[in-house]
């Protein structure tokens, strides 16, 4: 896929450690995504209604809420829009989750470049965005 087919893509990045949201950050925003980024999904939630997104892109443990428990959130409100959470620690269990809330991909923690940016597209790809 070229740089021009991402311009108007726009990820939402979720996740508590500053380091890795900002690095997140700054590997999308090197491939012109535009990104948005929240410090929780408390944080992300209070401003969802007024934020466009083709995709979120969020860590699974965070504190108040977790990742898997945002995306059920969402998925009650008729919110379809597509995620993909990362872990700095799985297992059968959180797979299992991930697969139940309709995740779009799992990834680990560090994230391979190349399968980021083909889970985000595989991602906006299936839901038609």
């Amino acid at each position: 896929m070229q740089k021009s087919d991402t311009r108007q893509r726009t990820v939402l990045v979720i996740d508590d450690d500053d380091t890795v949201r900002d690095s997140l950050c700054v590997l999308l925003q090197a491939r012109d995504y535009s990104v948005a980024d929240f410090a929780s999904a408390q944080d992300f939630l209070a401003r969802r209604d007024s934020l466009h997104g083709d995709c979120l892109l969020l860590d699974i443990h965070m504190p108040g809420m977790t990742g898997i428990e945002l995306i059920k959130a969402l998925r009650e409100r008729g919110d379809s829009i597509p995620a993909i959470l990362i872990t700095g620690r799985t297992d059968a269990s959180i797979q299992a989750q991930a697969k139940s809330v309709g995740a779009s991909a799992l990834l680990d923690k560090p994230v391979a470049t190349a399968r980021l940016f083909a889970a985000i597209e595989e991602a906006i790809a299936s839901a038609g965005r």
